[in-house]
């Protein structure tokens, strides 16, 4: 009963460091800056962007810091299907605008293939700029 016991053990502790093992983390960042915007705009506004993915369960985890917008943040996303110089819709959408914004998101395999891409940016809009004041292409 003994033997049984701890052969299952670890056998348990061998599956969940393989499980564990499998997943991979990928890390994707950018700078929010008006230049990026398409077509550009004007201002002072910067921020970056973090996005890490969890390539086992399509999962990202972000955090988006900025300042110095036109005025307040009126939407903030991140968009898939674009490179730099395009634009794409929304795929992310952040439940508060407010600097700084954090949360995760589950991406399709779609979304997941532009992220890895670097087609996905984040971008952020203001009353002023209702297409996006700043933006950030994600790379890794």
């Amino acid at each position: 009963m003994r033997k049984t016991t701890l052969a299952a053990i670890g056998l348990l502790a061998t599956t969940l460091t393989w499980g564990y093992s499998q997943a991979a983390t990928e890390t994707f960042k950018g700078t929010l800056s008006n230049g990026a915007e398409v077509p550009p705009t004007t201002g002072s506004g910067a921020g970056t962007a973090t996005v890490t993915l969890d390539t086992a369960t399509k999962t990202i985890t972000y955090t988006v810091t900025y300042s110095g917008l036109s005025g307040p943040a009126a939407a903030a996303h991140i968009h898939c299907g674009a490179a730099a110089g395009a634009n794409a819709g929304v795929a992310v959408p952040f439940s508060a605008p407010t600097s700084p914004i954090s949360g995760t998101a589950t991406l399709t395999d779609a979304q997941m293939a532009d992220l890895e891409a670097g087609k996905c940016y984040v971008n952020i809009h203001t009353a002023a700029n209702k297409g996006g004041e700043i933006r950030a292409q994600l790379t890794k």
